[in-house]
């Protein structure tokens, strides 16, 4: 039994309107699905619908295409086209490829919470030093500090002389002073010519003398028991003043004196009543640590 072309027309556009509505119904649940809502995927719709359509309307100013067909043609292109390729171009459906795009934006959850801190990383070397920073702003005024004690101004110093001669013994002999200039403190011992440091520290030290005709002048200035300088003088028939000097440091306790050689050298220094011809000076330079 065959139809008309009016009828096949009509068959044709029927099942093109219920191919449409299962494909609007196979779009929707899968937006539906991948979007998550129902407001996204109506704005979305359209677009979808007009993709068939551009591509199965026909061009308006091409003729009809008549020819004979069975009401059963449609199933069977549906399920299988028949061989050789021969399938009426007007009953071809083409079913659009959907590619949907998803906004992560609309998806975007709510914020998580903090995870734990993770294991500290490797130390690293230190850098270089950087630069030096702006001074700071001027701190206020400290508290005044406790009142010291008043400046000490340590002083050490003597002077003597001797107006009579002074001739060598059997022993060595200390020579002994009978005339003082200055006697800081009295820590010049006149009686034993000796200076006891009560100061310790840097001390000056200078022995003045005249030597006798035809004698030898052999003296020694000593530091305790030990010899620091000589003042030495051959026998001549003149008569010389001679001079010795020396810095040494003291501590405390120590003595300072003037030692005359023993009588095998036959020496001997020269003075007068009238006249200081000895004379034993000292004085601190700078105080120190014991």
């Amino acid at each position: 039994m065959f139809q008309t072309s009016g009828e096949t027309k009509r068959e044709r556009k029927r099942e093109r309107e219920r191919q449409r509505e299962r494909e609007k119904e196979r779009v929707y649940k899968l937006g539906s699905q991948i979007l998550g809502g129902e407001v996204m995927f109506s704005l979305c719709l359209p677009l979808l619908l007009l993709l068939p359509l551009s591509q199965t309307a026909p061009p308006s100013d091409a003729p009809p295409t008549q020819h004979c067909a069975r009401c059963c043609d449609h199933l069977e292109y549906q399920s299988s086209p028949p061989e050789g390729g021969d399938t009426p171009s007007a009953g071809k459906y083409i079913v659009p490829e959907i590619r949907p795009y998803i906004n992560m934006t609309i998806l975007k959850g709510e914020k998580g919470e903090r995870g734990e801190r993770g294991t500290p990383g490797k130390s690293a070397k230190d850098g270089p030093p950087g630069s030096q920073g702006p001074p700071g702003p001027k701190g206020s005024k400290g508290q005044t500090g406790v009142p010291g004690d008043a400046c000490k101004h340590e002083h050490a110093a003597f002077s003597v002389g001797r107006k009579k001669a002074f001739h060598s013994a059997e022993q060595h002999q200390a020579l002994v002073f009978d005339t003082v200039f200055v006697n800081l403190h009295g820590h010049f011992d006149m009686f034993g010519g000796r200076f006891h440091c009560h100061l310790p520290g840097l001390y000056y030290l200078n022995l003045n003398l005249h030597t006798w005709n035809f004698k030898e002048t052999y003296v020694h200035l000593m530091h305790n028991d030990r010899e620091l300088v000589i003042l030495y003088a051959q026998p001549s028939e003149r008569s010389i003043m001679q001079s010795q000097s020396v810095m040494a440091q003291l501590r405390d306790g120590d003595q300072v004196w003037v030692r005359l050689y023993k009588r095998e050298r036959q020496n001997a220094v020269y003075s007068d009543s009238n006249d200081i011809y000895i004379t034993f000076n000292g004085y601190l330079i700078k105080p120190g640590p014991d």
